[in-house]
């Protein structure tokens, strides 16, 4: 049973940062590829950052420069590093992980970013 612990989500002002954690089970993390996807108000839900199991990184273009992703594999847990944040990232933050094999995706339940003075 695949499940996903995320935490790290809160209230921060514009220009803070945050650190997203999502520790994930039920599967072998180190070969998923993991990706961290967000759903703003009246929005779709999109990407932001995405890790294959083999390394390598993708990010959106409205956060390239201001977010990282990385992933522990001895940890089962895949990290979103966020600077500079402004009022447009606010969103439901979620951790996805994506089998090499049959591309099935797992989601995790979200987590609240509220950027706000």
């Amino acid at each position: 049973q695949v499940q996903f612990v995320e935490s790290g989500g809160g209230l921060v002002q514009p220009g803070g940062s945050l650190r997203l954690s999502c520790t994930a089970s039920g599967f072998t993390f180190s070969v998923y590829a993991m990706g961290w996807y967000r759903q703003g108000p009246g929005k779709v839900r999109g990407l932001v950052a995405h890790i294959p199991g083999g390394g390598g990184t993708i990010y959106a273009d409205s956060v390239k420069g201001r977010f990282t992703i990385s992933r522990d594999n001895a940890k089962n847990t895949v990290y979103l590093q966020m600077n500079s944040l402004n009022p447009d990232d606010t969103a439901v933050y979620y951790c996805m992980a994506e089998s090499p094999t049959t591309y099935r995706t797992y989601w995790g339940q979200g987590t609240q970013v509220t950027v706000s003075s």
